[in-house]
């Protein structure tokens, strides 16, 4: 398990951070640093003995915060924003359909599973819907709620 970032590193982090209830001074679930951000690793160290754990100093924010390998890119990668994040609820807006048979109506509840960033019509999603998993592009989904976030 060798980390992939080092101290003095430029990343990017990919998912929104909220407040898991170890961050002092402010409530669960407080919005702690959005995706997209880019920070300093300070440190590196281990989570249960099987995820990696980078302290990453947000300057802007004024926050440190630790975060999983997963969540972060080198700063030289390329970023492109999206709408929703891995784990995110979201709702049909459309009908989907997969070779004319439709598996989705509109306003169908179904969870993000992974972004896809690099498609070459735009950010697409893998989707769970119930039992089946479809890979839908951002303008047919839509938020199930709407968090009301101050900025970091």
């Amino acid at each position: 398990m060798l980390p992939k970032y080092e101290f003095g590193d430029e990343v990017r982090i990919v998912r929104n951070v909220r407040n898991d209830g170890t961050y002092p001074g402010m409530p669960p679930g407080q919005l702690l640093v959005r995706r997209g951000s880019t920070g300093f690793v300070m440190n590196v160290g281990t989570f249960l003995q099987d995820q990696l754990i980078y302290t990453v100093n947000f300057l802007e924010l004024q926050r440190i915060v630790g975060c999983r390998e997963e969540e972060l890119i080198s700063i030289d990668e390329l970023w492109i924003p999206s709408k929703f994040e891995s784990r995110e609820k979201v709702r049909s807006r459309i009908t989907l359909a997969v070779r004319g048979e439709v598996r989705v109506t509109p306003g169908v509840e179904g969870e993000v599973l992974k972004v896809l960033r690099d498609e070459e019509h735009g950010v697409q999603y893998q989707v769970i819907f119930r039992d089946q998993v479809l890979q839908v592009p951002e303008s047919a989904l839509e938020a199930t709620h709407v968090f009301e976030d101050k900025e970091p």
